[in-house]
C-alpha cells in the first residue's frame, strides 16, 4: 500500500519535508502494524497552497457538475474492489470488530459514495426566480472553495466520505487531515483518488496530530474548515474560524438519550441497546448511552440489560463471534475506567463490569461493557460523553419527565424512542431537542438525510442536500432587460 514512505499532496506522492513518522499500534496486541509519514507545517503549506492554486486557476470547480458526478461515481467502483481491504485495514489500527467494520466502516462509505452522486446529480445547480420587485433573480450555487476536512479515528472512512465527496461534487478542493490512530484507511482513499484522475492539487490526505490540525485549521488558504471531533476542540476551531470570519462546520459530541417508553418490549429494548449503546464498542459520538426507563417497568428492563450486557463477546476484533473490541490506545482506555470509577463514587449502582481486564482477553486496550443503575441524570457518567462501553440507566416517572431528561443535557445529537406505539413515538420524539432520532432503533445515518447536532453538538449539517449546500456560496443575480 502506499504511503508508508510518501505524503499524498496535491494529487501526487511526494517526499515529506521531514523525517518524523506516525508509528500505527494494534488496539488488540499493543505491538507496532505500520508506520507512515507525519506532516510538517511545510507540508501543510505545500497542500494548501495546491489547493489553492487547483480551485484558483484549475479545471476541477469550473467542469460541468455532471462530469464531477461521473468522476465519482468512477472512485465509487474502485472503492467497491477494495472493501474488504478497507474493513481489515480499520480494524487493525483502530480496533473495531470486523463485522462492524465490514459493515458500518467500510460498506456504508461506499454506498454513501454512490448516494452523495446521485443527489448531485439532481441538485439545482441554478434557479431563476420571480423577484418580488418586478425583475428575475438567478440564484446560483457556487463552490466555496479550499476546504480542511478534519476527522477523528472512531469512524475514519465514514467521516472522510461525509467531507470529502460532498466538497469535491461541489467543486472544492480539500486538504484531509485524518487522525494520527488512523492513517491506513486514509492513505488507501488517496491511491483510489490517484487512480480517478483528479486534476492536479484537488486533493491531499495529511494523517496528523493535533498540532497540524491546529496550522491547517488557522492557515490563511483555507476557505471553510469541516471538523469532526470533540466538543472542547470544536470550541477551538470555531473560534479560530471566526476570528478568521471563515466558514466552518463543526460534528461535535454527544450524550444521547433512549427513551424507553412504558409499553416497549424489554428484549426489544436490550436487543436495540447492543447496537444502539454499543456500537463500535461504545466509540460513536451517536451511541445512545442515557437510557431513561419508565418506574413502572424499570426492573423489567434493567433485568434485560444486564442479561444483553453480560452476553456480550469481548475479545480479539478479527474473530467473527466479537461484539466489543478495545479501545483505540492506552489513553482511550484509561479514560473511560476513569469514568467507570467516577460512577462508582457519585453512588450509581455497578451491575456489570467494571474497571478490571476482561476475563477474554490478556493484554489490549480493553474495557468491560459496563451498565450503571440508579443513574441521576445530573451524575458526570450521564452528562459527559464517555466514549466507551459504559451505559446509564437513569429512571423517570412520566412522559414529561423523559422528555426533561432526554434534553437535561448541553448535547444535542442524536437519541432514540422505542415503543410499539409510532404515533405516540413520534409525538415524543419530536419533543426532544436534538439534531438526529431513530424509532425503535437508532438513527439511520442515511446518506439522503442531514445529519448534525444542535446544542454543543455542533454547527450546520452533513449528509442530504443539506451536507452539499455547506460547500456552497449562493450567488444571487437579478435581471431586467434592456430597454
Amino acid at each position: 500500500m502506499r504511503g508508508t514512505e510518501q505524503l499524498f499532496i496535491g494529487n501526487e506522492w511526494v517526499a515529506p519535508s521531514s523525517t518524523a513518522t506516525i508509528e500505527v499500534l494494534s488496539p488488540h496486541t499493543e505491538q507496532p502494524v505500520a508506520r507512515v509519514p507525519a506532516p510538517a507545517p511545510a507540508d501543510v503549506d505545500r497542500a494548501v497552497a495546491a489547493a489553492r492554486t487547483a480551485f484558483d486557476t484549475g479545471p476541477w470547480p469550473r467542469l460541468d457538475p455532471a462530469e464531477r458526478v461521473a468522476l465519482v461515481r468512477r472512485l465509487a467502483e474502485l472503492y467497491a474492489e477494495r472493501v474488504e481491504e478497507i474493513a481489515q485495514l480499520i480494524t487493525t489500527e483502530m480496533g473495531a470488530p470486523l463485522t462492524f467494520s465490514r459493515s458500518a466502516q467500510a460498506r456504508l462509505p461506499g454506498a454513501m459514495i454512490r448516494a452523495f452522486a446521485e443527489l448531485a446529480a439532481g441538485y439545482p445547480w441554478t434557479e431563476t426566480r420571480p423577484g418580488y420587485l418586478g425583475s428575475d433573480v438567478l440564484v446560483c450555487k457556487r463552490p466555496t472553495g479550499v476546504i480542511a476536512a478534519i476527522i477523528p479515528w472512531n469512524m475514519p472512512m465514514f467521516l472522510t466520505v461525509a467531507k470529502l465527496i460532498p466538497a469535491l461534487l461541489a467543486g472544492c478542493t480539500v486538504v484531509l487531515k485524518p487522525a494520527p490512530e488512523t492513517p491506513l484507511d486514509a492513505n488507501l482513499m488517496a491511491e483510489l483518488l490517484e487512480q480517478v484522475g483528479l486534476p492536479p492539487g484537488v486533493v491531499s490526505v495529511l494523517p496528523g496530530d493535533r498540532a497540524i490540525g491546529r496550522y491547517l485549521v488557522s492557515h490563511p488558504g483555507v476557505d471553510k474548515v469541516s471538523f469532526t471531533g470533540s466538543t472542547a476542540a470544536g470550541r477551538e476551531v470555531a473560534g479560530a474560524c471566526g476570528s478568521a470570519l471563515r466558514k466552518v462546520g463543526l460534528e461535535l459530541g454527544g450524550k444521547s438519550a433512549a427513551v424507553v417508553l412504558e409499553d416497549a418490549d424489554p428484549a426489544d429494548v436490550a436487543s436495540g441497546m447492543r447496537v444502539a449503546g454499543l456500537m463500535n464498542s461504545g466509540q460513536a459520538c451517536v451511541a445512545q448511552t442515557r437510557i431513561l426507563l419508565p418506574r413502572s417497568r424499570y426492573r423489567e428492563y434493567v433485568d434485560a440489560l444486564v442479561s444483553m450486557v453480560e452476553k456480550l463477546t469481548v475479545g480479539d476484533p478479527f474473530d467473527a463471534g466479537t461484539e466489543i473490541g478495545p479501545m483505540v490506545s492506552q489513553r482511550q482506555q484509561q479514560r473511560v475506567r476513569g469514568y467507570i470509577e467516577q460512577g462508582q463514587r457519585e453512588g450509581a449502582q455497578l451491575l456489570v463490569g467494571g474497571t478490571e481486564l476482561p476475563d477474554s482477553v490478556e493484554r489490549g486496550w480493553y474495557v468491560r461493557p459496563t451498565l450503571f443503575a440508579d443513574v441521576d441524570n445530573a451524575m458526570r457518567i450521564a452528562q459527559e460523553e464517555i466514549f466507551g462501553p459504559v451505559l446509564s440507566l437513569v429512571p423517570y416517572a412520566d412522559e414529561e419527565d423523559a422528555v426533561k431528561l432526554a434534553d437535561a443535557t448541553e448535547y444535542g445529537l442524536s437519541g432514540s424512542v422505542w415503543t410499539p406505539d409510532l404515533d405516540r413515538g413520534l409525538a415524543v420524539a419530536r419533543r426532544i431537542r436534538t439534531g438526529t432520532l431513530g424509532i425503535n432503533q437508532p438513527y439511520s445515518m442515511d446518506p439522503f438525510a442531514p445529519f448534525g447536532g444542535v446544542k454543543n453538538s455542533g454547527i450546520g449539517r452533513e449528509f442530504g442536500r443539506e451536507g452539499l449546500d455547506g460547500f456552497l456560496d449562493t450567488t444571487s443575480i437579478s435581471i431586467r432587460p434592456a430597454p
